[in-house]
């Protein structure tokens, strides 16, 4: 069975659901991000002390984003957020075992700022290019704007099913 055949399958069941993991460091805009997806006011965003979680339709799939917040001492707390997760969002957890062969997506938030480094400068900082065992991709964004958010939801629609197959 092709690549095209199983998305047509996932395609033909309506609201199958994925559960999205959106991780990284403090400020760096998840939760605007979150609102953006959920086509949420923007204007008054705090910081996450916990988690947010928002359901949202996307390409016949019903994606279940977990924010989880970013400050230092929460990040131990992550890997309990780990189990059953469809799309991971942060290039540093790719060693954990419960994550393996997990299809990886990095916005490259904060576009709209002029001293925001290039998502391909990115993906070199990160050495993505040697990302093996599992699909990835970065994707430039503004959660701010919306710019860019919706392309990387898209592909994750996309290859959440590879990774089902």
């Amino acid at each position: 069975m092709g690549l095209l055949s199983i998305l047509r399958k996932l395609k033909s069941a309506p609201d199958q659901e994925v559960r999205i993991l959106l991780l990284g460091l403090d400020n760096a805009g998840k939760t605007t991000l979150l609102k953006q997806l959920a086509s949420e006011d923007i204007s008054h965003i705090t910081p996450t002390q916990g988690f947010n979680i928002k359901s949202v339709q996307s390409q016949g799939f019903k994606l279940n984003v977990w924010d989880i917040g970013g400050q230092r001492k929460i990040r131990p707390y992550w890997r309990n957020y780990f189990e059953n997760t469809d799309i991971l969002e942060l290039a540093e957890l790719l060693e954990e075992e419960k994550l393996s062969c997990v299809p990886v997506l990095i916005f490259a938030n904060k576009q709209d700022l002029l001293t925001a480094a290039p998502a391909s400068e990115i993906a070199e900082g990160l050495n993505l290019h040697t990302i093996r065992d599992r699909f990835w991709q970065i994707q430039s964004c503004s959660a701010l704007t919306g710019e860019g958010v919706q392309d990387g939801m898209n592909w994750v629609c996309k290859n959440v099913s590879a990774k089902k197959k």
